[in-house]
């Protein structure tokens, strides 16, 4: 039955009605988008976006979404929302849209994906996110295809057509997406280039208990495995005999990037340095105290004068 407003609405109107606005919404009454893979940073950038925003407000609108209740889903601008909170602006103007929960998802990771820097974990379970819900979208797969094909896309995959309007390509995609099988401290160490992309994925089919039991392993011994130790991790994983002790062998196994080099090899200045400091913070360490030097010393010759 037509809606009894549709019976008294031109077509004008419910055309109109259809149409996108510029509102003004109070960031406190938008809630982030859902398991967000993005992370907001207050980093130099946002501070940076911040005095921008104090200043000439947000000038590029956000894409929100409505919800049930009558709130808002924030879509794309998470960073902006941000900035206007941590500015104390209390409107900022949002593009209201009705999207599906797929469509939201597919929006939301597109407008991130263009972003200068972003974290190996990030495009993970970005990757991962959009690929669902693409697949959602084109339907359940046949018995001959395991990978849903797109529908009207000339018998793609969804793979194929996530890596046709992404950066990377289809492997590195599934590469990347292998990402989100690793347990948090490990995908950390990737996050920070401790541990290396190719390395990691392979280290992603160990189970969470073998994967703990190397995170401590890296811990005690101060290293992390080449490519060529977690392929072997790997197998020994697949053949049900990685145990910690064949782990632990793997680790101790010499080669030349095994544990990483020290930054200095003057021993007048390494034996100055901690052994609590890693060898991956050890130059961080020497640029503070030279700087607490220097400070002191300007102190002194400030007292002097």
């Amino acid at each position: 039955m037509t809606p009894l407003d549709d019976l008294f609405s031109t077509d004008e109107s419910r055309a109109e009605a259809q149409l996108e606005k510029v509102v003004m919404l109070n960031p406190a009454d938008i809630s982030d988008f859902p398991n967000h893979p993005f992370k907001v940073r207050q980093d130099e950038a946002m501070a940076e976006m911040v005095d921008s925003v104090k200043q000439y407000g947000v000038l590029v609108p956000v894409l929100v979404r409505p919800k049930a209740d009558g709130s808002y889903e924030m879509v794309a601008g998470h960073r902006r929302k941000c900035a206007a909170t941590l500015a104390g602006i209390t409107e900022m103007p949002c593009i209201v849209r009705k999207l599906t929960d797929d469509e939201a998802t597919i929006i939301m990771v597109d407008s991130n994906l263009q972003r200068e820097t972003i974290l190996p974990s990030e495009k993970a379970f970005a990757y991962k996110m959009k690929l669902e819900a693409m697949k959602r979208q084109a339907g359940r797969p046949s018995k001959e295809n395991s990978v849903p094909v797109g529908q009207n896309f000339e018998g793609k995959t969804s793979r194929e057509l996530l890596a046709d309007k992404s950066p990377d390509s289809n492997t590195q995609i599934q590469r990347y997406i292998r990402l989100t099988e690793l347990i948090p401290p490990v995908l950390d160490m990737v996050d920070s280039g401790k541990i290396a992309f190719r390395p990691a994925v392979e280290l992603s089919y160990l189970s969470k208990e073998q994967q703990q039991s190397l995170y401590d392993t890296m811990e005690c011994e101060d290293c992390t495995p080449s490519l060529a130790q977690a392929i072997k991790m790997k197998e020994f994983s697949r053949d049900g005999k990685l145990t910690e002790e064949v782990i632990l062998s793997i680790m101790q196994e010499e080669k030349p990037n095994q544990r990483e080099k020290p930054a200095f090899r003057d021993e007048r200045i390494t034996r100055l340095i901690p052994k609590s400091i890693p060898r991956w913070q050890e130059t961080d360490f020497v640029i503070r105290a030279l700087e607490f030097y220097n400070r002191h010393l300007q102190r002194r010759r400030d007292q002097e004068r």
